[in-house]
């Protein structure tokens, strides 16, 4: 088992998106969707410019691992397609992209399209750069609620469990510091505690 740590930097309910009772990462954060399995943990902490650095944003296991083309198609997902005209929760879906017949990638009007639904060729290049969506049902998400991470995770011989700076971090956490990081996620309990910060 891994645990993958980074910041969420904006927390709208896009990347991650927390809402029809699964957790899914299929925006943002590339390399984590194309190296984490099935059993790791993936943990977003809080951002300092949110008041929330060292806190939970989020937690979840990585039950499942889907192309594009399965996420967009799969009806326990369908949900998660964004109308940008309704409420938050579905205004920020994260089942935008899929391909066509010919092979290229639909972008669909979302958070990460263009106005007018025209599609952000950067976004798409770089979300769809590993064509992987995480999903979970086995998650903890608290957003703006985020609880304070303890101190015994912060300096666990030297490993902070939250990231410093860009980027993301699963080499420097050791395996009874991610065992003890997992068994106080699930103290937390799982689902959904809190609106996004960006709310």
């Amino acid at each position: 088992m891994r645990l993958y740590s980074y910041i969420v930097r904006y927390d709208i309910g896009f990347a991650p998106n927390p809402f029809h009772g699964w957790c899914t990462l299929a925006t943002c954060k590339p390399q984590i969707r194309g190296s984490a399995s099935i059993g790791d943990w993936i943990v977003g902490t809080g951002s300092k410019a949110k008041n929330l650095e060292g806190k939970l944003v989020y937690a979840t296991r990585v039950e499942e691992r889907l192309t594009f083309d399965d996420y967009w198609n799969d009806p326990r997902f369908q949900a998660k397609k964004p109308d940008v005209h309704g409420s938050l929760k579905y205004r920020y879906g994260d089942n935008i992209y899929h391909r066509t017949h010919e092979g290229a990638w639909e972008q669909a009007d979302s958070r990460h399209s263009r106005e007018g639904g025209l599609q952000n060729l950067a976004h798409v290049a770089r979300d769809t750069g590993r064509n992987v969506v995480i999903a979970s049902q086995h998650f903890t998400y608290w957003g703006g609620q985020a609880p304070e991470i303890p101190g015994r995770f912060r300096d666990w011989n030297g490993a902070d469990i939250c990231v410093r700076g860009v980027g993301y971090q699963w080499r420097t956490i050791s395996q009874e510091m991610r065992v003890a990081s997992v068994e106080w996620i699930e103290s937390l309990g799982q689902g959904y505690h809190g609106d996004p910060a960006d709310w």
